[in-house]
């Protein structure tokens, strides 16, 4: 049984998300993007927990089902910020949990440590190892994923806050850290390169992190599982073991806003040996400049580049369907005319992931123009390129005349 997963979203109560956000359209674009699981997000936040209770019903494997029958995954994001081995840390974790009684467990444990009602991903100052603690005395079904694990400012590995190791993050709690998600900036092929990942201590998952219900959000990234059957512990021991756990869908790195070193601010961005070049000093400013994934990856790398570990699962780098139109039309994503072609894709072909992934070009070019037909397939080849983002700023897919921009 093929399942493609986004568990890693939020609710219209954590900050910088759509106030639209509810199950309804969560469910709604899921089913439009090809998604056949997704998580609650903010199960702890008090009015969308109310929300949840009133809106799914939970089954005996730990799905919680809509009135017409689609799934979703108890979980939750939360922040961390602490002091550890004389350094301001600051990483996001996502957490899963089997059930409803294991999710009241949970937000009272949170409860007790500060206030839930102000965002739905809140903030604690107590460090990784004293929640991963905590949580698995609750249940050892519960699942901790550091997020976004090379983001600068809040992910495990990231440049500002964050550590060079699952280890040195969690000391001896480590053992009960079983994936990493990769993030919109880093891809399965970077993380390889890291020791705890190279030796199959660590799995690799793929969630969105979407804060609004689009598809150009939801669902950009993803992780596909095999499992027998969809049940709670079948999607835990896939992410555990790696078994069932059978590929990714990720954006290309350089489309996430931290792949480049850079100031956003000073419009200047650079690759590492640039960034080497310059001492690490912004030539505008005159500042530290705000160091990328990119340059992250190879501070913290074991292994050299084009290195393949023995037991690497196979990924997709994938621009989202409204990106690839966006580019060929040279039209904002969510203009009348994207829509228009999006929509009518989506009626003759199922969902967004059917496009991307599976439906022959001879079918395509039924229903699209030559150029985004081209555009689709060198998307699923991996063959479109992007100017990369950095300091909290998208990358640019481009055309093939647009490419000499890349610098």
């Amino acid at each position: 049984m093929e399942i493609i997963a986004d568990l890693h979203l939020h609710s219209r109560h954590s900050r910088a998300t759509s106030k639209n956000i509810s199950i309804e359209t969560l469910e709604k674009y899921a089913k439009i993007k090809g998604l056949n699981l997704i998580g609650t997000g903010d199960f702890q936040h008090p009015l969308w927990r109310k929300e949840i209770d009133e809106k799914l019903s939970e089954d005996e494997n730990g799905i919680l089902r809509t009135a017409s029958g689609f799934p979703f995954l108890w979980q939750t994001e939360i922040s961390l910020m602490y002091s550890q081995d004389g350094k301001r840390r600051a990483i996001h974790v996502v957490i899963l949990v089997p059930n409803s009684k294991i999710a009241d467990k949970v937000t009272e444990f949170l409860g007790s440590k500060g206030r839930l009602d102000y965002d739905g991903r809140p903030i604690f100052g107590m460090t990784g190892i004293v929640l991963v603690e905590a949580l698995k005395k609750i249940d050892d079904k519960i699942e901790v994923i550091p997020a976004h694990c090379m983001t600068p400012w809040f992910g495990l590995f990231g440049s500002k806050t964050g550590f060079n190791s699952v280890k040195e993050c969690f000391q001896e709690q480590a053992e009960n850290i079983y994936a990493l998600e990769s993030g919109i900036s880093a891809d399965p092929a970077m993380l390889w390169r890291f020791e705890e990942i190279a030796s199959g201590k660590i799995n690799i998952v793929s969630f969105s992190d979407a804060h609004s219900y689009w598809p150009w959000r939801i669902g950009r990234e993803a992780t596909i599982f095999d499992i027998p059957e969809l049940t709670y512990d079948n999607i835990i021991k896939a992410i555990r073991t790696g078994i069932g756990l059978k590929a990714t869908i990720e954006t290309p790195p350089e489309y996430g806003k931290y792949h480049w070193d850079g100031h956003r601010v000073c419009e200047f961005s650079c690759g590492p040996e640039k960034t080497k070049e310059l001492e690490g000093i912004c030539p505008v400013c005159k500042k530290p400049l705000i160091i990328g994934v990119d340059n992250r990856v190879e501070e913290v790398s074991k292994y050299p580049k084009e290195f393949v570990p023995e037991n690497k699962k196979p990924f997709h780098k994938l621009l989202p369907l409204h990106e690839v139109i966006s580019l060929a039309k040279n039209k904002g994503m969510q203009t009348k005319e994207s829509w228009t072609i999006y929509n009518s894709s989506i009626k003759e072909f199922g969902n967004e992931f059917n496009i991307l992934l599976k439906v022959p070009k001879e079918k395509l070019i039924k229903i699209f123009d030559e150029k985004i037909v081209d555009l689709i397939i060198k998307n699923r080849e991996g063959k479109i390129k992007v100017k990369p983002g950095f300091d909290g700023k998208y990358g640019v897919a481009l055309l093939e005349e647009q490419q000499e921009r890349l610098v």
